[in-house]
């Protein structure tokens, strides 16, 4: 199959992506708030109030919505507020009950995959730090959209066997990062690092884009150095597309 040369990532800020596979498009991981309307991460190095930066000016045209879960840098409640109820939203299975009793109507728990507008969507495991504070973290999952290409959403996760897994297993076009290296006061980074993207850029032959970055208080690496410490990695700017 030809590639469709209309499909791209765009970075809106975070992890909000706008993700156009085939000729669909997905809101990914929405949060809206204005700059300082949310309380800053606690237990981290800095206490600034959340997001720290502006949305930019780009266009939210989207077909259905993807939350990978749902702490606050991934959907807000600026995004509950902003979206329509009976837009199509795929989520983890352990929280379509929050996004139900939040008055949403076409809520699409996935558990393996399934279709959507031509696309296959499948939820892939993730580990949202290290040891017990990714227990702590909660579930999260990340996403891989397939039509004319191959996307894989990591989510909120660092590198690990299931991530080595999910590569081999759908070899992806283009893979999204959250980078950042978030992290608390005590305990190991619980996005992605220096290494990790390291890791993913030596375990694929997929373009990697790297996102998650500058938004958050406690995301502490920043695009400069990510970019000067990785090799063949994207590092797109809010309001950016990559075509694919």
């Amino acid at each position: 199959m030809s590639p469709n040369p209309n499909s791209s990532v765009t970075l809106v800020r975070n992890a909000t992506l706008l993700v156009t596979v085939g000729e669909t498009t997905f809101l990914v991981d929405p949060m809206f708030a204005s700059p300082g309307e949310n309380p800053s991460i606690q237990n981290t190095p800095n206490d600034r109030r959340n997001p720290l930066v502006p949305m930019p000016d780009v266009d939210l045209s989207y077909d259905a919505v993807i939350v990978t879960h749902r702490h606050t840098d991934h959907f807000d409640d600026a995004a509950k507020a902003d979206l329509d109820a009976a837009v199509p939203l795929f989520c983890q299975p352990a929280e379509t009950d929050a996004f139900v009793d939040e008055g949403f109507t076409d809520v699409r728990p996935v558990d393996d995959s399934v279709s959507f507008d031509g696309v296959t969507i499948s939820r892939t495991p993730g580990r949202h730090g290290h040891g017990d504070l990714a227990e702590k973290m909660g579930p999260v999952s990340g996403f891989v959209l397939e039509a004319d290409e191959t996307l894989y959403i990591a989510g909120d996760t660092v590198w690990y066997e299931q991530v080595e897994r999910t590569l081999e297993r759908f070899d992806p076009d283009a893979v999204v990062l959250n980078g950042g290296e978030a992290q608390f006061n005590q305990g190991e980074p619980i996005t992605m690092g220096v290494d990790d993207v390291a890791a993913v850029r030596e375990a694929t032959d997929a373009t990697v884009v790297v996102v998650h970055m500058e938004a958050i208080n406690h995301c502490l690496l920043t695009r400069e150095e990510l970019r000067s410490a990785t090799e063949n990695v994207l590092v797109p700017e809010d309001g950016e597309t990559i075509t694919l």
